[in-house]
């Protein structure tokens, strides 16, 4: 595989020619924010939080599906760019119905550590106050759809991980939401194998495991990476 150099943030760095920015970013240190984005799972580049700015393009590009390439010059942390990721964040907190202080994933979310990090002390848009509901019919787990910022890392992990493909996405804009087997309740979802992988997936608190109660809920990311890692390495795989 060839190996590209390019610049990052100034920094000069060597990456596989098959890489994204964002991975050769993440190997050499510096930091790019992301919420969609999960490793061993396919990209998605849905969220637009990790927007960059490649030298010569007036686009913003999302790191995790733009392929690096030879004397780039990548800028991930400009005013523009901390302008559009502030404003990404404040639009999920308004669309949804994301209160922290009674949520079971309080000081264990992705969303909430994104607020923290760009300093967002205040919503400047309307929030929406959407009529979500939650469904708490699966005898181990529970999805509450108000916390849900519809990255579809639950659909990726079990389709692509699991393989029973119960999770999906159905409506369109503000009606957008997952959905488990063609819009049963959880409860009721015969592919569902209650593997928890799509609880450990989930950035906020959207899919949490039932008797979970404030800031009770961590989500175990190193299942899913040894997963991945050893999928990766056909480590599964008798010699």
């Amino acid at each position: 595989m060839a190996v590209k150099t390019l610049k990052i943030d100034d920094q000069l760095i060597s990456a596989r020619g098959d890489e994204t920015i964002l991975e050769a970013a993440t190997a050499s240190g510096i930091h790019i924010p992301t919420l969609c984005n999960l490793q061993g799972v396919s990209l998605w580049g849905a969220c637009r939080l990790c927007l960059v700015e490649v030298s010569g393009n007036s686009k913003l590009l999302a790191a995790c599906v733009t392929p690096v390439a030879e004397r780039m010059i990548v800028l991930t942390q400009t005013e523009r760019l901390k302008h559009y990721r502030r404003m990404i964040v404040e639009l999920l907190f308004a669309e949804g119905n994301h209160i922290c202080s009674v949520c079971v994933s309080n000081h264990h979310c992705e969303l909430q550590d994104l607020a923290i990090e760009m300093g967002i002390d205040h919503v400047r848009f309307t929030y929406q106050f959407p009529d979500r509901s939650v469904d708490i019919s699966h005898p181990q787990f529970g999805v509450d759809h108000n916390r849900c910022v519809l990255c579809t890392r639950c659909i990726r992990v079990c389709d692509e991980i699991e393989g029973a493909h119960t999770w999906d996405m159905a409506g369109r804009g503000r009606t957008s939401r997952v959905i488990t087997d063609l819009n049963q309740p959880w409860g009721e979802a015969e592919s569902c194998t209650a593997c928890g992988k799509c609880v450990n997936a989930c950035p906020t608190g959207a899919i949490f495991r039932r008797g979970s109660t404030v800031g009770e809920m961590e989500h175990d990311r190193t299942q899913l990476e040894f997963i991945a890692t050893a999928r990766t390495r056909r480590e599964w795989i008798q010699k």
